[in-house]
């Protein structure tokens, strides 16, 4: 499919839902999806690599997933802090929708779905996880991650996982630049041909 059709906010395709039988957090759960989104028939290799590298999310305060999909990172992170809300952001609406619906499909009311415009500026986050959209262009990439990463809290961490051959060392060495002495930027891991950067924020 045309990637492009994820990145859009209604996509062209019929939205016609399906079951999608995944692992989250070490179970196998029932879930649904559809056309028209990111990686609809089940966790993407990047995705998979970073849920199963990165440390738990912190277990309470506003949590964030950039790009949710049909929602495998943020009921993941749900599932491991239900005492955190869970921001699941994308462009694409009906990312949102399956995302939404999978959350009640599991019980998790912790899970907030919402366009970026509509997060409210206030909310400053203790973990950020995702596979960010490499193929959106390097630009709109960067806009992205910089509207994003400044919103962690202090002490807060952002795990991203980005394919090596796609520019994960020069994004690693961008964001340095870009976020300055506040924040330390790291490779956390290499697994399966990706990468996996820590960005934590420091005490101003």
């Amino acid at each position: 499919m045309d990637p492009a059709h994820y990145f859009n906010a209604q996509p062209a395709v019929p939205d016609v839902r399906r079951p999608l039988a995944v692992v989250l957090d070490g179970q196998e759960r029932a879930l649904e999806t559809s056309a028209g989104i990111f990686s609809p028939d089940g966790v993407d290799k990047g995705t998979a690599v970073l849920l199963a590298e990165v440390p738990d999310p912190a277990p309470e305060g506003d949590l964030l997933d950039i790009g949710c999909g049909w929602g495998p990172i943020a009921l993941t992170m749900a599932l491991r802090s239900p005492g955190a809300t869970v921001h699941a952001v994308d462009v694409n609406e009906r990312s949102l929708d399956l995302t939404a619906a999978n959350a009640r499909r599991l019980g998790l009311a912790n899970v907030r779905t919402a366009l970026p415009d509509d997060v409210p500026g206030e909310v400053r986050f203790a973990t950020i996880w995702s596979n960010p959209p490499i193929r959106i262009g390097k630009q709109a990439l960067h806009e992205l991650l910089l509207r994003w990463l400044p919103r962690l809290a202090e002490g807060g961490e952002a795990w991203l996982v980005v394919q090596k051959n796609l520019g994960s060392d020069s994004l690693q060495h961008w964001l340095a630049e870009e976020l300055g002495g506040t924040y330390d930027v790291a490779r956390a891991a290499t697994s399966k041909g990706f990468r996996l950067l820590r960005v934590t924020r420091g005490s101003t």
